[in-house]
């Protein structure tokens, strides 16, 4: 479900056929591999932790058949390069849990709400994601499983398919823009060496200066908890989008019902 970033690498960019019969099993595998215990599984899980640990920048076919403790051509009898792998790897970090509660229980809203933060928890746990571009995803089982989970909790929201979709579009590229910055914020101490209370610290003098100058009244009455670190901006950004489709959909719902009051159709509008 996820669209990830504008990325270094990108989706949908290896031999499509071939991907679509591993993600789905149609395809012939290996009866007998190489090296005991060497699966395609494996070998994806591998590729994984790899890019978990150091990045998608360290992912070659050499690197993962040196972490499995094989010679990189035991691999290309599982899978065909590297751009094949990489799809396999999104699917399989997009897997859906069978907990029906993982979407909250209650109505859309829930849902979404759920959406939101299961998805920013996805790309914490795995922020190569970012590096992505998965602007034509190869649609695999955990990627459907998860259309499909969420479209049916969705679905009482009254939209349009193209509207749920736009819906689900909605919150994940909000979700990608705050995980991005989680993720920059991170990288930036982790470059610098300075902790962010250091890096604005070291601003204060000029930004003192800068306030009793009067050219920034604004900014100046600003409350001092204003850039503290305990306002959650992820959850009222998330809450502010629902709260917006919440007027959406009841402004619809209530065109819907002075319609049929009318014995109108939506193909009747003008």
């Amino acid at each position: 479900m996820s669209s990830g970033g504008g990325g270094t690498e990108t989706s949908g960019s290896g031999d499509i056929a071939r991907t679509l019969d591993l993600l789905w099993g149609t395809g012939q595998r290996p009866s007998r591999g190489p090296k005991p215990g060497l699966t395609l599984d494996r070998i994806v899980e591998t590729a994984v932790e790899v890019a978990d640990r150091d990045g998608i920048g360290a992912l070659s076919m050499r690197r993962i058949a040196a972490e499995l403790g094989t010679g990189a051509m035991s691999l290309y009898r599982y899978v065909p390069g590297k751009a094949e792998l990489l799809d396999l790897m999104l699917d399989r970090v997009q897997r859906v849990s069978a907990d029906a509660a993982e979407l909250g229980d209650g109505g859309w809203r829930s849902a979404l709400e759920a959406l939101g933060r299961a998805t920013l928890a996805l790309y914490r746990r795995h922020p190569w994601l970012l590096e992505v571009n998965q602007s034509r995803p190869i649609l695999g089982p955990s990627a459907l499983d998860g259309m499909e989970k969420v479209l049916s909790r969705i679905k009482p929201m009254g939209l349009t398919d193209p509207e749920l979709l736009s819906v689900i579009i909605m919150i994940d590229g909000y979700v990608v823009g705050a995980a991005r910055t989680q993720l920059y914020q991170e990288q930036a101490e982790s470059s610098s060496g300075l902790t962010d209370a250091q890096f604005w610290e070291a601003q204060r003098p000029a930004l003192e200066k800068a306030m009793s100058s009067g050219r920034y009244p604004v900014l100046a009455g600003l409350s001092e908890d204003t850039f503290g670190p305990d306002f959650d901006h992820f959850e009222f950004g998330l809450q502010r989008i629902l709260d917006g489709l919440e007027v959406f959909v009841a402004r619809r719902t209530a065109g819907d019902e002075d319609r049929a009051g009318t014995g109108r159709t939506a193909g009747d509008e003008d």
